[in-house]
């Protein structure tokens, strides 16, 4: 007996088949399945990397060194149209008022406040003049240009929306420009003359003491860092008096509150019984939830408004880039911030993709 297998032509139909369909043959063949897939899952390289601490209760304390606050935070503004108001509280920002509350005088200064426009390029103050204005930043970026180790200009720093220079003019009648103020972008500034600072400390008495008191007020002892200065001497010669000193601590550390990322998994009981093989339908189901969960513990890691890290850092260690995209020049910047040799980068993709390209223009290896 012989059997020969022909194939079928498109034009046969359904009834004229001559041998099994391979739609028809699925149903005795046995599929090779795959487990779950799910696009949600990344790396995570955050939480492998990150020193991670074993807290015993619910509530993590970190105790530090008292450190002075010297008012470096961001001003904040609100605008109507096209008029823009600084917001009277955050004329607290300034170190000079840092503490004071008087809201009538501070309200005052805020509407006194003039706003400027400035192309990209213009000199909003000039090195070796007289301070004559506080000025706030609105919108925009400001270059600060100094003097090279060769005498050429070049920019030691860069300001942003948010940040202030100039405050000086509220303690130092006799202050001088340290440095050139020069819009790197269009902006939008808000200056307050030294002549209405003055007109506003006779009218205000409180105003005019609490600025009085700022220019008396012997400065405090610190370390680089902020933190309460520690006294050592140092030498082998002759008998010199030695300081006495404490390190002073903190007296409300900041706490955090651990935080708990959790959800229901639901299974019914015949999913399990009936449809367990070849994959464990539990074992599946927990495995892409806890994938989730350790999707959803890096982002708050980053994006909480509490405990992130975006939120948490400090204004001190935050740079601007000179030009737009960061160059090596901001990460060298960036570096000299950083007293401590760091682990790693975080960054968005498109910033590594776009300080990559700035590489390839100069040559450079990332």
């Amino acid at each position: 007996m012989s059997i020969e297998a022909e194939p079928l032509t498109g034009s046969e139909s359904a009834g004229d088949r001559l041998s099994l369909s391979t739609a028809a043959a699925r149903n005795l063949a046995t599929t090779t399945k795959s487990v779950p897939q799910m696009q949600g899952i990344t790396s995570r390289w955050l939480l492998r990397l990150l020193p991670w601490v074993e807290a015993s209760g619910g509530t993590y304390r970190v105790n530090r060194r008292l450190s002075y606050t010297v008012g470096d935070g961001l001003v904040t503004f609100t605008n109507t149209g096209g008029q823009v108001r600084v917001i009277p509280a955050e004329l607290q920002e300034l170190p000079a008022l840092r503490g004071f509350a008087d809201e009538a005088a501070l309200g005052t200064m805020a509407g006194r406040f003039e706003t400027q426009e400035f192309g990209a390029g213009e000199v909003i103050a000039e090195f070796g003049h007289r301070a004559e204005r506080v000025y706030l930043i609105a919108h925009g970026k400001v270059d600060k240009v100094g003097t090279g180790k060769y005498g050429n200009a070049t920019v030691i720093g860069a300001l942003a929306d948010g940040q202030y220079f100039g405050e000086q003019v509220l303690t130092e009648p006799e202050s001088i420009w340290e440095f050139t103020a020069k819009a790197a972008t269009p902006c939008t500034i808000l200056s307050l003359p030294r002549q209405v600072v003055a007109e506003l400390s006779g009218q205000y008495g409180e105003l005019g003491a609490h600025l009085e008191e700022v220019r008396a007020r012997p400065p405090r002892p610190q370390n680089r860092h902020g933190e309460a200065d520690i006294a050592v001497a140092a030498g082998h010669a002759g008998e010199p008096d030695l300081p006495g000193t404490f390190a002073d601590y903190e007296v409300c550390p900041r706490e955090y509150e651990l935080s708990v990322a959790q959800t229901v998994l639901r299974i019914h009981s015949r999913v399990a019984d009936l449809y367990n093989e070849p994959m464990d339908q539990v074992e599946q189901q927990l495995r892409l939830t806890i994938e989730a969960l350790r999707e959803r513990q890096e982002h708050e890691l980053v994006n909480n408004r509490d405990f992130g890290l975006l939120h948490n850092a400090d204004p001190a260690q935050r740079i601007h880039t000179r030009t737009g995209p960061p160059t090596p020049d901001d990460m060298d910047e960036l570096l000299a911030t950083v007293w401590k040799e760091p682990s790693f980068f975080l960054a968005h993709p498109r910033t590594i993709a776009a300080f990559g390209r700035e590489c390839n223009q100069r040559g450079i290896s990332p």
